[in-house]
């Protein structure tokens, strides 16, 4: 039987080591060449940036929690636990970091089963980090988070990924992304899903949306919206974003409304 663990200390340690990641990760960006980096396949990449980075990671995570599993991208290996289980993504935005562009982020998270009770995001270029955990308000940096107040599409700023290899929903995404930039202050495309959640959690996006995304790329940033006020979904309004490849994101206002434009944009034919 585990004992009841302190989820704001270990948020705090998470968060320290993010920190001590990005450090290597700014290091490294400019070290690395094109004979570092592998493809898994169309758009996605991979280097040994990523890999050491992961390994680092999962290596203190074990000190801080050794009951624990494991969900990483480069990792497969790695087996989840029972109860416990990190969720990893050492570098989301790998392209962005690959050809220089200083917007990546590392995410951590801690799954209890199949809830979210922890989550690390951290932005080295701009140090900022986000948090939150079960039952605590979200931070940017120690500083309490909220998401935006708009409650119409018309009002809001939205971000959202393009599919790298599941383009079978492209066309809607094409539609609902030309309905967007016709009918909002605009859309962002900034190339790592755990900023784009991180910002909305804080205000600077009223919404995101993306398909064909992995566990590692949303659960901490999913926690962190929620707990900063906002609302998270599948694109039928329901609770299976983490694993269901599928995810939206708003503030509290604007969410019926998005979530009837994802309805209408990517229903069935």
């Amino acid at each position: 039987m585990s004992q009841k663990i302190n989820l704001q200390l270990l948020t705090q340690q998470v968060a320290n080591l993010s920190r001590a990641t990005g450090i290597f990760l700014k290091k490294e960006i400019n070290n690395l060449s094109s004979k570092d980096i592998e493809s898994k396949g169309t758009h996605d990449f991979v280097s040994y940036v990523d890999k050491t980075a992961e390994k680092q990671i999962i290596g203190e995570l074990r000190k801080i929690l050794p009951e624990a599993g494991f969900i990483a991208e480069e990792s497969a290996e790695l087996l989840p636990a029972a109860r416990y289980n990190w969720v990893i993504d050492p570098l989301d935005g790998t392209t962005n970091f690959i050809h220089r562009i200083p917007i990546f982020s590392i995410s951590i998270a801690l799954m209890d089963h199949n809830e979210v009770v922890s989550g690390v995001i951290f932005d080295p270029n701009h140090n900022e980090c986000f948090y939150a955990w079960k039952g605590s308000q979200a931070f940017l940096n120690q500083n309490i988070i909220h998401v935006s107040e708009p409650g119409k599409i018309e009002d809001g700023l939205f971000a959202t990924g393009f599919p790298y290899y599941d383009y079978s929903k492209l066309d809607n995404y094409i539609e609902m992304f030309k309905f967007l930039l016709k009918n909002s202050h605009g859309i962002r495309r900034i190339g790592s899903a755990a900023i784009d959640l991180a910002y909305v959690a804080c205000g600077r996006f009223e919404g995101f949306y993306e398909y064909s995304l992995h566990p590692w790329d949303v659960a901490a940033g999913s926690l962190i919206v929620k707990q900063a006020g906002g609302r998270v979904s599948d694109f039928s309004g329901n609770s299976n974003f983490i694993f269901g490849k599928e995810i939206i994101a708003t503030n509290n206002n604007v969410y019926s409304e998005f979530l009837s434009c994802v309805e209408n944009f990517f229903a069935e034919n």
